[in-house]
């Protein structure tokens, strides 16, 4: 192996001979520093050393052509102080190349595995596509920092989007870096979102039907011109569950006799079973049935489920004076009735499907006139005489 006092005279007239394809010259200076000539001209510098185990590595430094010898000089003795610390300064360059993308890391590794679990993952593509990307999907893993999150979530501000879509956007993020410390991402050890707050949330608007509101709005929904919207409305009241859940559901998983009905997919990917009321189990009696079709709340004219009744839903809630009340309501006053009912947070929980129970309290509105009899309960246990 050819030596020489590396000069830049001496790099630019050092030359690979036409009989080989590439030659090494080592310094004299610096021990292990080179300078890769090529017969195709091509000039590249290069530190060689041996690892603490023994192996001889070798770790690029640059083109020749476009780096000064003495900056190329000063950094192949950064390596070989590296190594000497015991560091390999090629496994971390290798370790560096390693380390995707934000891109590559939602689109390859983050979005299959939420969309094996998950029933749909329309939302988290949207937020994906049109938030996060734009902004920070070039940057790698290793060089987010918390102030590129805070900025995202300013920007988003800024363009108008509500303080819970910001939020949205925000618990998306923090999940999918918690997966890349998990899944042991090269040189991610902590999320940089997790510290980041949180927008605070304006107060979540709750309206529960009145039994007297309930009883105008199945009577405006018996009227309306979609002969099934007197179907679809009171199962989504007298079962609590969710519209899609209501509008996929299918005669198979209809269990009269048990009565009750399995849905095959939540939420959560999970499927639960939820107990059917005598009241409910007339109304799926009393539901025609078309050309045999699966589902049990079929389109006449399309012979398949409803995607939407809005123009239907709209028309019967405003006919009667609740164009206020949300399809999402109905299941808000199904909570709302059981627990005024006097049936516990937990039996709740169990029938809307919610693995928490802090989100059933959500629900569980109680009326003025039930705290006010569970205040006087210790009244009468007392009976204090004044």
């Amino acid at each position: 192996m050819p030596s020489a006092h590396l000069t830049p005279k001496v790099v630019d007239a050092l030359i690979c001979p036409d009989n080989k394809k590439k030659i090494d010259y080592f310094d004299t200076e610096v021990t292990g520093f080179l300078l890769e000539t090529r017969v195709s001209g091509g000039k590249t510098y290069y530190v060689r050393y041996r690892t603490t185990r023994g192996t001889v590595r070798q770790a690029k430094i640059g083109n020749a052509k476009i780096l000064r010898l003495i900056d190329a000089r000063r950094q192949a003795q950064k390596y070989l102080a590296q190594v000497a610390l015991g560091t390999d300064p090629a496994e971390q360059k290798e370790t560096l190349r390693q380390v995707p993308t934000l891109s590559e890391f939602l689109m390859s590794r983050y979005l299959p595995y939420i969309e094996g679990y998950k029933r749909k993952t329309l939302s988290e593509r949207s937020y994906i596509r049109n938030h996060i990307l734009p902004q920070l999907g070039r940057k790698h893993l290793d060089l987010i920092k918390q102030s590129d999150i805070i900025a995202l979530q300013h920007e988003m501000r800024i363009k108008g989007y509500s303080r819970g879509t910001c939020n949205r956007c925000l618990r998306l993020i923090k999940h999918a870096l918690n997966m890349a410390v998990k899944w042991e991402i090269p040189l991610i050890t902590r999320n940089v979102a997790q510290g980041v707050p949180a927008y605070e949330d304006p107060p979540t608007k709750e309206r529960f039907l009145t039994q007297e509101e309930t009883q105008r709005l199945f009577e405006a929904v018996i009227l309306s011109d979609n002969k099934m919207l007197k179907y679809i409305v009171p199962m989504l009241i007298l079962t609590g569950a969710r519209k899609h859940e209501v509008l996929e559901a299918r005669w198979e998983d209809i269990d009269i006799s048990a009565g009750q009905w399995r849905i095959p997919k939540t939420k959560n990917g999970k499927p639960r079973y939820v107990p059917l009321s005598n009241s409910a189990m007339q109304l799926l009696e009393a539901i025609p049935k078309f050309n045999e079709s699966p589902f049990v709340f079929t389109n006449p004219k399309t012979n398949k489920p409803y995607t939407r009744f809005y123009k239907s839903w709209d028309t019967a809630r405003r006919s009667v004076g609740l164009s206020d009340v949300r399809i999402h309501d109905l299941r808000h006053s199904f909570a709302s009735f059981l627990v005024n009912s006097g049936r516990t947070i937990y039996e709740v929980q169990k029938i809307l499907g919610h693995s928490d129970v802090r989100v059933t309290q959500r629900y569980a509105h109680l009326s003025k006139n039930t705290l006010a009899d569970a205040a006087n309960e210790v009244g009468r246990i007392l009976n204090f005489k004044f």
